[in-house]
């Protein structure tokens, strides 16, 4: 299957081709997985409060394993206004990353959701507890969830999902080329059309 939408006005990348590419996995980006070629990069931006994407999450762990030696997995903040805690769940996961546990902080958010998400009052505290759950250096985690620096990497990868056409959430690329997956054998076929 050739990835959908290539054409449509809604989803077409203001960037084009490898610029396109380039704009979804920056060098900076958060890996989950990175083929040794580098040839094929599947990029999901994310909000860890999204019903969605906590939906979809199984699938792309699914997908991991199958295509992690293959296709290089990029994960992109995207924390949607209207979700309360979503930006504060980017915020604690990129205070994890800043000391090596991105994915772990990353899988937390997603097996917790239904404890923090969809609710109106801040949970900075849960999220300090997943920290000290994983065992991080608490006083660089709570300086690092604070700090101006952090806010700046989420909102360059949120000015980056908007530059691509990015208005919701989950939403999906593949060697910058954005897809409408109806189910999980879209996302397959389309890597591996990417691959062949």
């Amino acid at each position: 299957m050739v990835p959908a939408n290539r054409s449509d006005a809604d989803s077409r990348p203001t960037a084009g081709g490898a610029e396109a590419a380039a704009v979804a996995a920056r060098p900076d980006s958060h890996r989950l997985a990175s083929a040794p070629d580098g040839r094929v990069t599947f990029v999901e931006f994310l909000d860890f409060e999204c019903e969605a994407c906590r939906a979809v999450y199984p699938a792309i762990e699914q997908l991991r394993r199958e295509y992690g030696d293959r296709v290089g997995f990029v994960v992109r903040y995207f924390p949607l206004p209207s979700h309360f805690n979503a930006e504060r769940a980017a915020r604690a996961v990129e205070a994890a990353a800043q000391q090596g546990r991105f994915e772990q902080m990353y899988q937390r958010m997603y097996e917790t959701q239904a404890e923090w998400g969809e609710q109106r009052a801040p949970k900075d505290e849960v999220f300090r507890g997943f920290a000290v759950d994983l065992g991080l250096d608490m006083a660089a985690f709570d300086a690092a969830y604070t700090a101006p620096a952090t806010l700046d990497r989420i909102n360059a990868d949120v000015a980056d999902g908007h530059a691509l056409g990015v208005q919701g959430t989950p939403t999906f690329f593949v060697d910058g080329v954005r897809l409408e997956p109806a189910g999980y054998q879209d996302l397959t076929d389309a890597l591996d059309a990417a691959l062949a």
